[in-house]
Parts: structure tokens; C-alpha cells; sequence
């Protein structure tokens, strides 16, 4: 992060608005963060963030029904936050990337750092 200077002004500015993000992309942004702001879905995100799940076991992790789980797993799937992996009759769930995984333990660590303070 640079820190502002007023003699700067004008080019500092114009540097910082070419790399402001657009507001397609803050709005899509802003989806995942919504998508991820419920406790249960960070319950399970955190969960998958061990490893693949099947939707029997999350729900079991979790203390949901299998509906409810999957219901929730669509809504992540839809925002590509989590991936499925169809094994005969079960469905299996991982985290999408490890960009995703990186958010839940920065979120982590930040709580922990504000606990601490």
C-alpha cells in the first residue's frame, strides 16, 4: 500500500482510479463475499477446506439434513466457490480453488488476531 502524500495529488490519484476495480467486477466480488457471510456455509467451506466431502458426511459435520446441505452446496456451486464430483450415487464437494481455501484461513487468522487483541 502506498501512503498518500498531497504533493502527489493529481498522478497519485489517477494512478490509484486506473487500478480501482471496475464495478462489474466489485459486483461479482461482492456476491462470493455474500455467499460466503453466512455461518453455516462457513461452517461447511471451512469443512471442505480439510478436504473432499461427500454431502452424507457434511451433513453429519455440519448437523443438517442432506437437504438442507445440498441446497446450500448449489447456491455455492452456482458462484464456483465449491466443485462436485459425482461417485455412484454420491455427489462429492471440494473447494473450487485454492484462492478460495486462502480466504477462509486469512478470514481464520483474522478473527484469531482479534480475539487476541
Amino acid at each position: 500500500m502506498i501512503a498518500y502524500e498531497a504533493s502527489q495529488g493529481p498522478s497519485m490519484l489517477e494512478d490509484i482510479r486506473q487500478r480501482t476495480i471496475s464495478p462489474e467486477a466489485a459486483q461479482a466480488l461482492a456476491r462470493i463475499f455474500k455467499a460466503m457471510a453466512d455461518p453455516t456455509r462457513v461452517r461447511m467451506l471451512h469443512a471442505l477446506s480439510q478436504g473432499e466431502l461427500p454431502v452424507c458426511d457434511l451433513a453429519q459435520l455440519i448437523g443438517l439434513s442432506e437437504s438442507a446441505v445440498s441446497h446450500q452446496l448449489s447456491l455455492l456451486y452456482a458462484l464456483r466457490i465449491v466443485r462436485r464430483r459425482k461417485h455412484g450415487r454420491h455427489v462429492f464437494y471440494a473447494l473450487d480453488d485454492e484462492h478460495i481455501r486462502r480466504l477462509i484461513e486469512q478470514g481464520m487468522a483474522h478473527q484469531a488476531h482479534q480475539e487476541a487483541s
